[in-house]
């Protein structure tokens, strides 16, 4: 979801003191997304912005913190569908999921304090992603079919619809900015619209927020408890995705009937 850099800042970082670090990066910090919910926002950002000026006085590279994420965020997900559900498996995994977390948000960070962003690293973000996104659903699958007590197999069909829509909304928004991009570059104007969202829409975006799924983990050690409340975060996801679609097709049209161009 961002470009960053892989290159070797000449600045000595150590120099500079953290906290100064810390108010360069919230000076410097990007225009909020239409449509972000707020966790991502308000919570993760802001713990993302203290872990980079760390890794950025220590001298990392963002690709090192995305490896930190990584590392940190599977150890996590491995856990999951490994051992039996109990309070503290549930703290260690919503520890795991939320750093990781927030050092996923860190790495882009420290790439603007480098000084700029590359392809090579913007990749490397999106795949990360991406094998998160579907892992953490499969993961509940496995741990449900092992140690929750469910009353029909049925219900497994509630993390397989997860890894499903979590894929498909991923690869949505990714698809939606690089055509936008694409359309900027042959006709110009801006390739992202900044739409001001209410406070009352990023509310009902909460359950969409990657942060709240990591938080309903605390409730792992009651394998039912959890489950009811990862059944309506599903469907929450589920509804915003189809009213999502909608939208994103309309204004894919909307584009092409301004530049002429049609299928």
């Amino acid at each position: 979801m961002r470009a960053r850099s892989s290159t070797t800042d000449p600045r000595p970082a150590a120099t500079t003191s953290y906290r100064e670090i810390v108010r360069q990066l919230a000076d410097a910090q990007k225009a909020v997304a239409s449509g972000a919910p707020p966790y991502s926002i308000l919570v993760n950002r802001r713990v993302g912005r203290l872990l980079a000026a760390w890794a950025y006085r220590r001298g990392l590279v963002p690709d090192s913190v995305t490896a930190i994420s990584a590392v940190i965020t599977f150890a996590a997900i491995a856990l999951v569908p490994t051992l039996a559900p109990t309070w503290w498996l549930g703290i260690v995994v919503w520890v795991g999921l939320a750093l990781g977390y927030a050092f996923d948000s860190a790495d882009g960070q420290v790439a603007r304090l480098r000084g700029g962003g590359s392809l090579a690293g913007e990749w490397l973000d999106h795949v990360v992603d991406s094998v998160k996104l579907s892992s953490l659903h499969l993961a509940v699958l496995v741990m449900a079919y092992r140690f929750a007590d469910l009353s029909s197999a049925a219900w497994l069909l509630v993390p397989v619809g997860f890894a499903l829509v979590a894929a498909v909304s991923f690869f949505t928004m990714i698809l939606n900015d690089k055509l936008r991009e694409v359309h900027a570059a042959r006709h110009g104007g801006p390739a992202r619209r900044v739409v001001p969202t209410s406070v009352a829409r990023r509310l009902l975006l909460l359950p969409t927020d990657y942060g709240i799924l990591v938080l309903s983990f605390l409730t792992l050690g009651w394998p039912r408890v959890f489950f009811v409340i990862y059944t309506v975060l599903f469907v929450a996801n589920l509804g915003h995705l189809v009213l999502a679609l909608r939208k994103w097709r309309r204004d894919m049209v909307e584009i092409d009937s301004v530049t002429g161009e049609a299928r």
